[in-house]
């Protein structure tokens, strides 16, 4: 891993997090909606501005202007929240729903606890109906994990969940679609605790991983499918063995905006930023986590080997 690829990654990880700052207001409720009504795209993009903050915090590898970024993000989206409650109310009003718990679990690996709501999710998992949720399996592998994280036993198994997705099906790589890509990388994503345990990947998913990770990169590449893209290289660096792309990392800043946005590739971004959000926010959240990943793996290799050089 070269010095000019790890001041790429920082930087664009570093621009990406002062836009999202830059757009904090976008990420905020609407005021004076009922709780059951909350929009879920907020609730969604809330969440992943919190593990985008959390992943620079726990890497601890930013510099202090871009950390008390990550902190002060952190504060606003735990505010938004209302400190545990919103999500309290949502679990309650929809008890057979996960995503008030995997949200949550982005705080408390912070510190951000909120009591009545790990009770309430404790007591959810004890049912029989958690044992029988219909779910796809990524999902299933992350509910799992979620409640890994907090210290609850789970009615499924990891490793067991692993073996029903798509990825742990390897299946022919070229019948990877855009669908299943986000499944593959969040598979990665719930079996590695977003890169803190690389060795939960299990070896035979990251042998097929180091044959076909490449290919899919290159791909993603070529389409300039910058979200994908991401997420690919976020999984490059959640494997025992780093795989590092510093061309790759060159064209992912090239395609940055100067303010620090990165697009979707997909659609041209609005000259205003409130109207690019909707479709950029996600690629930029995206950006700061594998900008930090790629960062944080570089300065503390994977025990189990050394890291390879990649395209």
């Amino acid at each position: 891993m070269d010095a000019t690829t790890v001041r790429r990654a920082q930087q664009v990880a570093d621009r990406a997090l002062a836009w999202l700052a830059r757009m904090q207001s976008s990420f905020a409720f609407p005021p004076d909606v009922p709780d059951q009504e909350v929009n879920g795209e907020t609730l969604k993009s809330l969440g992943e501005l919190a593990l985008a903050a959390s992943i620079v915090r726990r890497a601890a590898v930013a510099g202090p202007d871009t950390a008390r970024t990550a902190q002060e993000l952190l504060d606003f989206a735990w505010r938004q929240f209302r400190a545990g409650d919103l999500l309290y109310e949502l679990q309650r009003y929809t008890p057979a729903a996960t995503y008030p718990l995997e949200i949550y679990v982005r705080f408390a690996g912070d510190g951000y606890r909120h009591a009545a709501l790990e009770e309430l999710v404790a007591h959810l998992t004890e049912l029989r109906a958690a044992r029988c949720a219909e779910q796809l399996p990524h999902r299933r592998l992350g509910v799992a994990a979620a409640r890994r994280e907090l210290g609850l036993p789970s009615p499924t198994d990891l490793a067991g969940e692993a073996g029903h997705t798509w990825l742990g099906g390897m299946p022919e790589p070229w019948m990877l679609d855009a669908g299943n890509a986000y499944g593959v990388t969040h598979a990665v994503f719930h079996l590695t605790n977003w890169g803190a345990d690389p060795g939960g990947l299990p070896p035979a998913l990251a042998d097929y991983l180091e044959l076909w990770l490449p290919v899919w990169v290159e791909v993603f590449t070529e389409t300039r499918t910058w979200d994908l893209l991401g997420e690919f290289l976020m999984v490059g660096m959640c494997v025992a063995r780093p795989v590092w792309y510093p061309r790759v990392w060159e064209r992912l800043a090239a395609a940055q905006r100067p303010d620090g946005m990165l697009p979707n590739g997909f659609t041209r971004p609005a000259d205003d930023p409130e109207l690019a959000f909707r479709n950029h926010s996600h690629p930029t959240i995206v950006a700061v986590a594998a900008g930090t990943l790629t960062v944080s793996r570089a300065l503390d290799p994977a025990p189990s080997g050394a890291a390879r050089a990649g395209a």
